[in-house]
């Protein structure tokens, strides 16, 4: 399911116009990457919390040489899954 296909479901389910759906899916996901950007968190209760992590630089190889090479040190986004999501999608 792509971003147009959610904009779609959330009018069918809300009643409201696929423009007022997409205006409200927009700023969910604005909001949720403005916070992760200041290295905050986001919690839905039951669905999930989306974070940032923190990866040490590292030393890696490159497959195609063998040549060791250093990995810098990154922020990525991450995203633990809550119990109601995992019971939902258990079957």
């Amino acid at each position: 399911m792509n971003k147009k296909e959610v904009i779609a479901a959330v009018a069918d389910k809300t009643g409201l116009s696929k423009r007022d759906a997409e205006l409200a899916v927009t700023a969910l996901l604005d909001v949720i990457t403005d916070e992760l950007q200041k290295g905050g968190s986001v919690a839905f209760t039951g669905f999930g919390t989306f974070s940032v992590s923190k990866r040490a630089a590292r030393q890696g190889v490159n497959p195609a040489t063998g040549e060791k090479i250093q990995i810098p040190a990154t922020v990525v986004p991450k995203f633990k899954a809550g119990k109601g999501l995992k019971d939902a999608v258990k079957k």
